[in-house]
């Protein structure tokens, strides 16, 4: 009984079968239709190895929300050089709530301004990544994309010692803020703290001696993360004047960076330019220095790194094979169809009329007449 019902149920396997088996022997192969298969395999190899390169590289998927974080503190990372004297100048953040932000992270180095060949030649490398990005912002997503194998932002270090005097000033470190509009601002002397306001102590620096050339070699906010570059990373300005004063007014935008390589919660920035002079007489008042303003935005953005699942690379390398398969197999006939009806046409190839030679029996040792296919049917 048991061998009958596994007899019944392959014969009812066998007729539910969609790939019937044809046998080789009623089965004609043709130079054309080989010729077609090998376009076709070749087509399906080439488009599956350049879909296996789709489904290796990946995207970055933007995502807005509110941001409800209002408690923390906002990071600020600063590399600027003056060329002025370190005893000269002085560098503080004061909020929009006139609260003064202690400078406890921010560190005074004496330097040198210009630059040597080598650091000149990096500081040009990256002013030219700098155009590219505000021509090609999905040049972002590269950054993004491959941020622990970019190369550091930092300025290299000069080479061999100076003989150079040191008349130029690196304000560099970090403060945390919090966040709320404020004022990061570098001008002359050292800022006090006052209980009615805010002061800087200028008094005992030569007017002469004003000299706000500035460039800006690293400037972020948030997380710092190796191999990002900042709008305004690599910015130098250059003035003769004393009474220069320059703003970058900033607006900045909590950002959270989720990718294969790294996870950080860092902000974007955009940022505005203005430089003018202070001149009382003209109505163009002020105080010369360099001043940050900065507020941060409402909105929260996500980048996160995605990758198309494999399911979805099966089912369009299915797609490709199916459909190329197909494709050839219906121009195939197509083309053999208009074939026919052309040679059928013009009596061409296997419709060309054939020699049909008849034997005579009354007449032998002498040449049978021949007649074509259209006699015959006579």
């Amino acid at each position: 009984m048991r061998r009958l019902y596994r007899k019944k149920a392959l014969s009812l396997v066998k007729e539910l079968d969609a790939f019937p088996k044809v046998p080789e022997s009623y089965v004609e192969t043709t130079a054309t239709g080989g010729t077609v298969s090998l376009i076709a395999f070749t087509a399906m190899a080439l488009l599956a190895f350049f879909e296996f390169f789709v489904y290796r590289d990946t995207w970055m998927k933007y995502e807005y929300e509110v941001d409800k974080d209002f408690s923390s503190k906002l990071r600020i990372n600063i590399d600027i050089t003056v060329a002025m004297k370190c005893q000269h100048v002085g560098a503080d953040i004061l909020d929009l709530a006139e609260t003064m932000i202690t400078s406890n992270g921010i560190q005074y180095e004496p330097v040198i301004f210009e630059l040597t060949p080598q650091q000149r030649l990096w500081h040009r490398t990256l002013l030219l990544i700098q155009n590219r990005l505000r021509e090609e912002h999905s040049l972002q997503e590269v950054l993004y994309k491959s941020v622990l194998k970019g190369a550091p932002t930092a300025l290299p270090p000069r080479e061999g010692t100076a003989s150079e005097p040191l008349s130029a000033c690196r304000i560099h470190g970090h403060v945390y803020v919090n966040k709320v509009a404020g004022n990061f601002h570098i001008t002359v002397g050292k800022p006090i703290h006052h209980p009615r306001g805010h002061a800087h102590i200028a008094a005992f620096v030569s007017h002469d001696t004003y000299n706000f050339s500035h460039r800006i070699d690293h400037l972020s906010f948030g997380e710092e993360i190796p191999g990002i570059i900042n709008p305004l990373d690599g910015t130098e300005k250059i003035t003769t004047n004393h009474n220069q004063m320059f703003q970058y007014f900033i607006t900045v935008v909590p950002t959270k960076l989720h990718t294969s390589k790294v996870s950080a919660d860092t902000h974007q920035f955009s940022v505005t330019e203005r430089e003018r002079v202070i001149n009382h007489a003209a109505g163009s008042h002020g105080v010369s220095g360099i001043f940050m303003k900065y507020d941060t935005s409402s909105l929260m953005v996500t980048v996160s790194e995605q990758h198309m699942p494999l399911w979805q690379f099966l089912v369009r390398l299915c797609g490709i094979i199916g459909g190329i398969f197909s494709t050839t197999g219906m121009i195939h006939g197509f083309v053999g169809f208009c074939l026919d009806i052309v040679c059928c046409r013009f009596k061409l190839g296997p419709y060309k009329p054939r020699v049909v030679v008849l034997p005579d029996a009354h007449v032998n040792n002498h040449a049978a007449p021949l007649l074509t296919d259209n006699h015959i049917q006579e």
